[in-house]
């Protein structure tokens, strides 16, 4: 079995070259790829079998990272997330530096600051942010272990990360829509 520093240089690799991985998240088991490649973003909507119109959720390592993306950061929603006891994805409107293709219709894009160790270091010296979305075919239930997910999908996916295999989650973010007037909409609980 490859060790932690194995899985998180194979992992780069795949997304540097545009690939796509499956990788256990802070929450439950994803697909990834870079989050600034149209092409590698297209190609998780042909995994999910999911429509473009409906947009991604993506992490970032740091704070630094997440204002060189979001123009107007809130320095309040730190306070917010930091009181969270489950991770947290917030939607932040006009974001850039991303792919187009990861956004909502509406010009929105759903962002998690992440802490969970490899993905915090798989996004941290990737120096990008990566997609996050459940390892299902749209519309099938969310894995909430690596036994649950499609083999099929497995298949398809250039990479698949090779740790936390017995790790069970099953609880997906929670996702907010952070209010101008500092009012908290709950999109997910």
């Amino acid at each position: 079995m490859m060790n932690f520093e194995e899985n998180l240089q194979s992992a780069l690799e795949a997304l540097a070259k545009g690939g796509t991985i499956a990788y256990p998240t802070d929450t439950i088991w994803g697909l990834g790829c870079d989050a600034t490649n149209e092409s590698a973003i297209k190609q998780i909507y042909i995994l999910k079998q999911r429509e473009e119109s409906k947009s991604l959720i993506i992490m970032v390592s740091s704070v630094e990272m997440l204002k060189t993306i979001v123009p107007t950061f809130d320095e309040n929603i730190l306070s917010f997330l930091k009181q969270q006891e489950r991770p947290t994805t917030v939607i932040y409107s006009n974001p850039k530096g991303l792919a187009k293709n990861v956004l909502a219709v509406d010009g929105t894009v759903g962002i998690r600051w992440v802490h969970e160790p490899f993905c915090q270091q798989l996004i941290e010296r990737f120096g990008k942010p990566i997609v996050s979305t459940s390892a299902n075919i749209s519309g099938e239930p969310s894995p909430t272990c690596f036994d649950d997910i499609d083999k099929t999908l497995l298949d398809k996916v250039d990479y698949v990360v090779n740790l936390h295999l017995d790790k069970k989650s099953g609880q997906s973010s929670i996702i907010v829509r952070w209010q101008t007037n500092e009012e908290i909409e709950y999109i997910r609980k």
